[in-house]
Formats: structure tokens, sequence, C-alpha cells
């Protein structure tokens, strides 16, 4: 009896072992060869054109969805771990999509290097980051930590490609939306009658943020259980890592512009009708943002301010992401960052990075036509808010101000 237990605790103790060895062989090889994670083609054929129906999910067969099947023999179902078996139409139609796949027409391929004074852009860039985290540089709550401090939930804006090898941290108001229609497209994750979109602009809006769209950090624990954080780490130390970042305090007025500004029902009943009833003398609010609206009701840039520097905000809840410090978004000071663009000269950065990702024959980041908040309007916005209030408002955002190189406006502060 003793031999025989003994036997099985070998052979579970070894399966194990061989689970992981196969993990992360299969990540080592895929990370090296990106083309291991994309569908085989069948070659160019006439797409049959089925009936008019919405845009679908799916995912590509790959050599990671074979490992997560085989992980998911030695599990229990429903436990959490790894991955869960999936839909039995998802299969289905991820067959479906192969069959039907049409490789990409390259349109446009770049022969000339990328210029010096872009790549000295992004040398200078990582330089300071490097620096600022250092010892001698800035000191902010959570710096110090290791990756492995960080919770899960604060992973949720890394969204991985496997099949480019590429991470990307979205900060929103800094144009995530077009860089989540670039991931979508390049992941191949959303498919229009069983063919997946190369037009990023022609994506549908309602996608472009919906999760399940987007790969992220925070999922790896559903589809790879105990070694979530291992794989993590071999494909931050392997893929290519990106952020686009902006001016902090023109990102707060981008985004007070968006959410306060425009009828918003979902921000004016999380956030306006708080502002309104703590700093606008407003105790019973309109109970819609159509009432609010009618009656000339939606908090101040002022009030806006205040909530942010108030105390209690933070005990409630942490910032939103839309108003959420970059380096708690982000994380640069446990992530190397690879390329590190900014909303200032995004269209420069966008095309060098796209060629360093050499996808810039797949995806042009789209231009937008739309009115962005400009820098040169911080003084009229700021002329609201007492001086006292925006220097605490520039010590609360002055780790991104500092590790991304935005200068010290000198010209509100001291006002």
């Amino acid at each position: 009896m003793g031999t025989s237990r003994l036997f099985r605790i070998f052979l579970v103790l070894g399966s194990a072992f061989m689970i992981l060895l196969i993990i992360i062989y299969w990540d080592d090889v895929g990370a090296s060869h990106p083309h291991l994670h994309a569908p085989v083609s069948p070659g160019p054929k006439t797409p049959h054109t089925p009936p008019q129906q919405q845009p679908q999910t799916s995912r590509i067969p790959s050599f990671l969805s074979d490992i997560d099947a085989f992980v998911n023999q030695f599990l229990e179902p429903g436990t959490g771990d790894p991955t869960d078996p999936a839909p039995a139409e998802t299969s289905n139609q991820s067959e479906r999509a192969e069959e039907r796949y049409v490789p990409r027409q390259e349109w446009k391929i770049h022969l000339t290097p990328v210029a010096e004074e872009l790549m000295e852009r992004q040398v200078q860039r990582r330089k300071l980051l490097q620096e600022m985290c250092g010892k001698e540089g800035i000191e902010f709550a959570g710096k110090n930590r290791s990756f492995d401090d960080i919770p899960n939930k604060e992973l949720d804006h890394l969204i991985v490609d496997d099949r480019h090898g590429i991470i990307y941290c979205y900060v929103p108001k800094v144009a995530c939306s077009n860089w989540k229609r670039i991931m979508i497209v390049l992941s191949e994750s959303l498919l229009q009658d069983g063919i997946p979109y190369r037009d990023p602009m022609a994506i549908p809006r309602d996608l472009v943020h919906n999760s399940s769209m987007h790969f992220t950090f925070n999922k790896f624990w559903k589809r790879y259980g105990k070694f979530s954080r291992h794989l993590m780490k071999v494909k931050l130390k392997k893929y290519t890592k990106f952020l686009f970042v902006r001016d902090p305090f023109v990102r707060l007025i981008s985004a007070y512009r968006n959410k306060f500004e425009l009828r918003n029902e979902d921000f004016y009943h999380r956030f306006a009708q708080v502002m309104l009833r703590r700093y606008a003398n407003q105790p019973t609010p309109p109970a819609s943002v159509d009432e609010a609206f009618a009656a000339g009701l939606h908090p101040s840039f002022s009030h806006f301010i205040q909530y942010l520097l108030d105390p209690q905000t933070e005990k409630e809840m942490p910032f939103n992401e839309h108003w959420r410090q970059v380096y708690r978004l982000c994380h640069p000071c446990q992530i190397q960052y690879d390329f590190v663009g900014h909303l200032e000269t995004v269209e420069e950065d966008a095309e060098h990075l796209l060629r360093q990702l050499k996808v810039d024959n797949v995806v042009e980041f789209p231009t937008s036509h739309r009115n962005l908040t400009a820098s040169s309007w911080e003084a009229d916005w700021f002329s609201t808010v007492p001086p006292v209030s925006r220097r605490k408002l520039y010590k609360l955002y002055e780790p991104d101000f500092r590790l991304f190189g935005y200068d010290k406006p000198d010209s509100i502060l001291n006002e």
C-alpha cells in the first residue's frame, strides 16, 4: 500500500513538472518566433459572403491554446485554474474563421531608417524613467515594491498581443481608443463575417473598450493559474512594451471635458452627483443627467479639482482610470518600457513605434481630427482654481510630471 501511494505521488509531481516545462518551452519558442502564434492560412481564396451579422470575437487557434487544453486535462473543471473549458461554439467559430481567413495585403513598407532624432528621443525618455525610479529620483507610494507585490487587479491596463510579442499599457485620455483599435487589429481578436478587422476605424466604438476584446495581465490567473506570474515575467522580458503619456494637467482637463461637460449618465451618477452635493451646495441634485443639464447643473472644473484633492475620495474608492496617475496604471518603476510615446508628438512617435514593431505594413495609426484639449488652455481652465489647490494638485501628480519629462507649470502654480 505504501509503495502504491508513493508511486502515485511521484506520478503527480512528475506530471506537474512536465506541464511547467512545456509551458515555459512554448512561451520561449512563441516569443522568439512570433509567427508560431499566427493562424495557418490556406492561401488566397475568394471568401464566401454570408448574411450580414454582428461582429464576433474569436481567438485564432495557437500553441498557447493547445497548452491550455493540455493543462486542463489535469485540472478539475470549474476550479478557476489555468482555464476552464471554452464554450463549444468558440472552437467551431475559430475553425470557420481559419477556413475563411484571407492574408492581409502589404500596402506600405518603409525602407528608409528611422530618423536619428526619433531614436535619441526614446533613449532619453527611457533614461529619464530609469533615473527617476532610482534612489536619487522622486519618491512616491509603491515606487520600491517588486512586480510580485503589485495586486492582480492593478494589472488590468496591460494588454498582451501574443501574435506579435507586444504589451501595451493603456492610459485613458491619451489616444487609448485608437491604440486599443490597433491592438484588436493586430491580435485579430474581433471578426466580421468570419474575417479579422483590418481597418482600426471600422471597429465599432462600443467594442473598442469592451474588456472581452483585450487579453490583459489581470486575466492571466484564470488562464494560467499558479504559473501566471512566471508567464507575465517571461513576456515582460521578451515582448516589446510601450505606453503613451500626456501632460498630467492637460489630461485632467480632457477628462473633465469628456466626462462632465458632455451628457454621461454613468459618470453623472458615480461622480457628478457627489461633487454637486459636496461642493456645489446641491443636497438633492437632479436624478438624471438630462434633468441636470436642463437645469444648467454640472460640476465646475474647480469642483472636479476639489474632488481629486478631497481625502475622502480615495477612502471611498481608488481614482477612476480617467484621472488616476500614470504611475499607478502602468507601474513604470517595475516594468522597463521599451517605448514611451507622448501625445504631444503622437504622429511621429506612432509611426516610429509601428516600424519598430514591424507592423507598419499591417496597420496605420488613425489620424484624429477631433478638437483636442490644448496645453495653451491650461491658464484659462485653472483660473477658477485657488492657487493653493493648484499647488496641492501638482504634488498629487508630480511623479507623472517628473517620470515622463513634463515641465513643472510654474506660471500656473505661482499666480
